[in-house]
């Protein structure tokens, strides 16, 4: 056996029982036996609500996890607190309502090790029931991919990602407090990665799934959330450059772009996944602009 790599998987958790399945699919992962993992899990919520069914499916899975009662029902802080635990050169970041694939893992290291990436990407694929209206699921729109610009991956979530934990990038950056019941937090945590110096790639292969519950599954729901990722966007134009100039700028382009977005919503009619394709499109810029004239974030945690 060659030397063993150490690797901290972090997962937040906030009163979801799926907690417990999540770790079950990483104890079925196909193991690389020169990786030594540990879970790292910090429950959010205000009592350790989450302690007794961790410790008892790591008892039965015989997975290495520590858990951290993170309290105060903001994600940053469990994140934050997930980082201070990280004692690995390689930390990976997945959500509690996910389930990683058996070659998920390998598949992020892989794409790590023969590349001179800092972050590695991976895809989310949501998973439909027979209930969920047709449109959704035709439009997908639950699924979540990398964002390319200009060619490159320029920030991450922390629902699939990999990290080459080191100094100077990530030695003392956090995850914003201030964003930790909006959400966003983690967009803007790994584009400050990259504005560091950070080089993203994306590994297709190392899929995550997340079963979409009914509540997730209405137009309400996905205009909330694509307002709150146009708003995320202006934090991060804001980030780069907050100048009175650049804001302008950006405050008319994300304007022209909703204005076109709602044409062609309104040329899709008769096509619903299309139309509200482009509707939830107009949405993001729609929510760019909010944050670019100062609207505060949405809190949808």
């Amino acid at each position: 056996m060659g030397n063993i790599i150490d690797i901290d998987i972090c997962i937040c958790t906030f009163k979801r029982p799926h907690i417990a399945e999540t770790i079950k699919s990483l104890s079925q992962m196909d193991m690389d036996p020169s990786h030594n993992i540990r879970l790292i899990i910090a429950d959010n919520d205000d009592l350790p609500s989450a302690e007794e069914a961790v410790r008892k499916t790591a008892a039965d899975t015989n997975m290495n996890v520590f858990y951290i009662h993170a309290p105060a029902r903001n994600i940053s802080i469990a994140r934050n607190a997930c980082l201070e635990a990280v004692k690995a050169p390689y930390v990976a970041f997945i959500d509690d309502d996910e389930l990683v694939t058996k070659g998920w893992l390998r598949s992020l290291m892989l794409m790590l090790n023969t590349t001179n990436a800092d972050i590695i990407v991976g895809p989310v694929k949501a998973i439909y029931d027979e209930k969920t209206p047709v449109w959704v699921t035709k439009g997908d729109f639950h699924s979540i991919y990398p964002v390319f610009v200009d060619g490159e991956i320029r920030t991450g979530a922390s629902n699939n990602i990999l990290m080459r934990y080191r100094p100077p990038i990530f030695g003392q950056l956090r995850f914003r407090e201030e964003l930790g019941r909006s959400g966003g937090e983690d967009t803007l945590f790994f584009h400050t990665a990259w504005l560091s110096g950070a080089k993203f790639e994306y590994a297709p292969e190392a899929v995550v799934t997340e079963y979409v519950p009914e509540n997730r599954s209405t137009l309400k729901w996905l205009i909330k959330r694509r307002f709150r990722y146009g708003q995320t966007h202006g934090s991060i134009v804001l980030a780069d450059n907050s100048g009175f100039t650049n804001r302008i700028k950006n405050i008319s382009l994300s304007g022209a772009k909703g204005a076109f977005c709602l044409f062609c919503a309104s040329v899709n009619f008769f096509r619903a996944d299309r139309m509200l394709f482009w509707i939830l499109r107009g949405t993001l810029h729609l929510g760019a602009v909010a944050r670019l004239t100062g609207k505060s974030e949405v809190e949808c945690y």
